[in-house]
């Protein structure tokens, strides 16, 4: 005869369930933070960076995200923290806003999203970080 009441049995697998949740909650939430680390190379890291491709795309029918697969590559490999403010208007031409300390460009609508990408600047006018935002 077994010493397993009722009881027990409901406990063991309310026990179980518990374990089970647990374990899917923590595999869910290691696959977001993954996603959320890498989501700006995912999204916007296609193309290299191309200053004529950058200066002249325009948004159209077929590619609305007009100039958000070069922005990874901008962002990590071309925009060097101390470049100067007039160097990146040398490089990407006129922002689509600006304000002191700051510019954005325009990436265009990517993932049914409007997207720029915020460059941030110091006293002395230099790229201290940039990030990719959406409005």
């Amino acid at each position: 005869m077994s010493n397993e009441t009722p009881q027990n049995d409901v406990t063991k697998i309310f026990m179980t369930i518990a374990w089970i949740a647990a374990v899917l909650a923590l595999v869910a939430t290691i696959a977001f933070f993954a996603w959320w680390g890498m989501k700006d190379r995912i999204e916007f890291g296609n193309e290299k960076f191309d200053q004529v491709a950058w200066i002249t795309a325009s948004s159209s029918a077929d590619k609305t995200c007009h100039r958000g697969d070069m922005a990874y590559d901008l962002q990590q490999h071309v925009l060097q923290t101390g470049i100067t403010r007039e160097a990146v208007t040398s490089l990407l031409g006129r922002p689509s806003w600006e304000e002191a300390g700051q510019m954005e460009y325009d990436l265009g609508s990517c993932m049914h999203v409007i997207h720029g990408i915020r460059l941030f600047f110091n006293e002395n006018n230099q790229l201290t970080h940039s990030r990719i935002v959406q409005h």
